[in-house]
């Protein structure tokens, strides 16, 4: 292998300085075209590549920033994959009728937010680094990440709290969704209760005093406990009491979205199911449909998200589209803004939600 080329031999044959190769390879658009492409062609010409290391030693950063999840997708339940072998297996498989793989591993918030996250650090020159908590009861995965990055981003709750403060003494920490709880962290996140209110509301104007159904999520997510209160707010301001509420609590999976629905059937049918995320309330429509309940005829169907299953099925899904993309893209500006000034007042960032009326919420006249 020849010598690797130096910043040294770029800036020589380019006939510049170091600072401007520098500047060319950190913020192109900072530099005049022709100095920029006369630099880019000596890096191409040369194959330099730019040391991480020594610029991190040099500014005292890696270049990366960490995206820590939960462990939402049981990995023991996913089939076995030997890859090596694969060679000998048939290259299809034909499969009649619908065929249901699961959704454990289809969180597809989380996918979004990811996308966007991984987005916007490309932008702002930085490396995403992407940890996921699954069986991690001492937080081992995130102790680490955070000694290997220069800011972290972490969604609300996925973390204890004494953990979390001990990582913010280290490094700068963004916390997703949830609401601040009168800490010193900066956050991104969206109005999850009164979108629901407001929702809610929609629904409760049509279906009058009939009975109502809520398919909650986790007891630990700070996003589920919102959307209930926004929920309880508006059935409360109604006039109706809370107790006349049939309550199912499920994960954010569709598969416990169907069996929430089934077990609200064995009791009643509901006038108006609202669901705590999307994939929850698909998963009960395909109970109801499975029973011979028809949405929105006999029974309004709500959701919260906006994945793209919810306008693709039958009927749409009325729900509340979040900026899921643009919840990851905020946090990493958040980060980034955090480490240019770190003694700057904690930043809240509230994005906008939209709120989608479509069939499944709409009673035929």
């Amino acid at each position: 292998m020849s010598k690797a080329a130096t910043v040294y031999d770029v800036a020589d044959r380019a006939g510049v300085s170091i600072a401007t190769v520098s500047r060319v390879l950190r913020s192109p658009d900072a530099v005049r075209p022709a100095t920029r492409e006369r630099v880019l062609d000596a890096v191409t010409a040369l194959g330099y590549v730019p040391s991480g290391s020594a610029r991190g030693l040099a500014e005292r950063r890696t270049g990366v920033l960490g995206l820590y999840f939960p462990g939402f997708d049981a990995a023991d339940e996913a089939p076995a994959l030997d890859a090596l072998s694969a060679e000998t297996a048939p290259p299809f498989t034909v499969v009649h009728g619908d065929a249901d793989d699961g959704d454990h591993a289809t969180m597809l918030f989380l996918d979004e937010v990811l996308r966007g996250a991984e987005l916007e650090a490309w932008k702002q020159g930085f490396v995403l680094m992407v940890g996921v908590g699954r069986d991690d009861p001492d937080r081992s995965i995130v102790r680490d990440m955070a000694g290997r990055v220069d800011g972290l981003m972490v969604l609300a709750s996925s973390v204890p709290d004494d953990v979390l403060a001990g990582l913010a003494r280290r490094i700068p920490v963004v916390v997703l969704s949830g609401p601040p709880r009168g800490d010193d962290y900066d956050h991104v996140l969206v109005g999850n209760a009164e979108a629901m209110a407001e929702l809610t509301r929609h629904v409760l104007a049509q279906v009058g005093d009939g009975p109502l159904a809520f398919l909650a999520g986790p007891a630990d997510s700070p996003d589920g406990a919102q959307r209930w209160e926004g929920f309880a707010t508006a059935v409360a301001d109604a006039g109706i009491p809370l107790d006349a509420v049939s309550v199912v609590r499920g994960d954010f999976t569709r598969a416990s979205g169907r069996r929430a629905g089934e077990e609200l059937l064995r009791a009643v049918v509901p006038s108006a199911l609202i669901a705590a995320n999307d994939q929850m309330a698909l998963g009960a429509m395909d109970a109801l449909r499975a029973a011979g309940v028809r949405v929105p005829e006999d029974t309004l169907v709500t959701g919260f998200d906006g994945i793209e299953a919810a306008v693709l099925s039958t009927p749409p899904l009325t729900t509340i589209r979040q900026p899921m993309i643009e919840l990851g893209r905020a946090a990493v500006q958040v980060l980034a803004r955090r480490l240019e000034r770190p003694d700057s007042a904690p930043i809240v960032a509230r994005l906008p939600v939209r709120i989608l009326l479509r069939q499944s919420s709409q009673r035929p006249s």
